[in-house]
């Protein structure tokens, strides 16, 4: 068995020393044996460990606990529980494909919505309370829309505002684009880009920032972050089924 110092095992990766220790103390990595001089002594299995590590982390991945699980995987691998590790790989992977799935969804309703479907009819006045009712959001969320620039709601002469049928349909596209987990950044610049060109490819301009966009999370760019926490997540897969077979469910050999 091969054994390696701190900075041995972190040139081999390409990692900084430290961020060897910090993957240590978070419990990412087994704890190594020591030297009588205290120095650590790392072993094959910490080398793929931590490839591991980097695999999974690669891409940040927020919403619905999804950084949780690579987290959880990990810890289990570290463990030498390379067959649960698996198992919850497995799952990890098909809760991505559901967001991508949610994701594009959401994209065929804000296409309907844009062409006309299941558009009201008559004429809608509401009052933001019954706005947020009618589209069973809370008002908080509502305004928070309206301060991020989403929507421009007119007001009545006693400053009340009004939401009409063209405003419901908009904030029906910013709704199922939220339970989609498109960040609001992401959103506004469909939203502007449409209103400018109606012709406009909605799946390229949501996951597209403009050159001097700000990019604040991985949610800017949903459908490509989520295409990589897929491939990841089969590489996390092929990696453990490497380790279970060299290590035999036994990090010490």
């Amino acid at each position: 068995m091969n054994t390696y110092k701190t900075s041995e095992i972190a040139h081999s990766i390409g990692i900084h020393p430290n961020t060897v220790r910090l993957y240590e103390e978070l419990e990412l990595i087994p704890k190594p044996e020591r030297k009588e001089n205290g120095y650590r002594i790392f072993t094959d299995f910490h080398m793929e460990q931590i490839k591991l590590v980097r695999i999974a982390l690669k891409v940040e991945v927020l919403q619905n606990g999804l950084r949780k699980q690579a987290i959880d995987i990990i810890k289990t691998s570290a463990l030498g529980n390379f067959s649960n590790a698996i198992c919850l790989t497995e799952y990890y992977l098909k809760q991505i494909r559901n967001e991508q799935k949610n994701a594009e969804e959401a994209i065929a309703i804000t296409k309907k919505l844009l062409s006309g479907g299941n558009q009201e009819t008559g004429t809608t006045f509401l009052i933001r309370k019954e706005a947020a009712k009618y589209l069973q959001i809370s008002i908080d969320i509502l305004r928070n829309w309206e301060m991020n620039g989403l929507l421009t709601v007119k007001r009545k002469q006693n400053g009340y505002r009004v939401y009409t049928d063209e405003d419901v349909r908009r904030l029906k596209i910013i709704r199922s684009l939220r339970c989609a987990n498109y960040s609001l950044s992401s959103i506004l610049r469909m939203l502007n880009t449409l209103s400018q060109n109606p012709e406009a490819d909605i799946r390229q301009v949501i996951d597209t920032p403009k050159e001097n966009d700000d990019i604040i999370s991985v949610c800017d760019k949903l459908l490509t972050s989520l295409h990589y926490a897929e491939q990841n997540a089969k590489g996390m897969l092929s990696h453990l089924e490497k380790m279970k077979k060299q290590f035999q469910e036994n990090p010490t050999l």
